[in-house]
């Protein structure tokens, strides 16, 4: 009986415990950062890229591949700014960094590394093709 009621106990304690860790780290709940809560970054699938992208016509869309890739095929209205080139930074810096952001390059590799980027660089809205040009096609 007393082995119940203490094992009882515990596992009340480590649900309450878990709830409040959670709340804790979810992003909604960091009354000192609303900014990073409207921050979205994420990989989308090629289904919804394309979903969003018809539905936000002037988004910046922006393709990380070389421009050798580019020439070969690219989504209607991209821009290239190569992930690999030096200047990669000063480019996506003259973004308008509040707008919604759809990038993409051949894989999905490169474009990972962008988005990762641009959220340090204080992007609010930024969404990356799943799979890359490969999965658009």
């Amino acid at each position: 009986m007393i082995r119940t009621l203490f094992l009882l106990s515990v596992s009340v304690l480590l649900m309450f415990s878990c709830t409040s860790q959670q709340e804790t780290n979810s992003p909604s709940s960091d009354n000192n950062s609303s900014e990073e809560s409207n921050v979205v970054a994420k990989r989308v699938s090629a289904a919804e890229f394309k979903t969003v992208l018809e539905a936000n016509p002037d988004a910046q869309l922006v393709d990380v591949r070389t421009a050798r890739e580019y020439q070969g095929g690219k989504i209607n209205e991209a821009t290239n700014i190569d992930f690999l080139s030096s200047d990669f930074s000063d480019k996506i810096a003259q973004l308008d960094k509040t707008k919604l952001t759809l990038i993409y390059c051949q894989s999905g590799g490169r474009s990972s590394k962008a988005l990762e980027q641009m959220k340090s660089m204080g992007f609010q809205n930024v969404l990356e093709l799943e799979g890359g040009y490969g999965s658009w096609r």
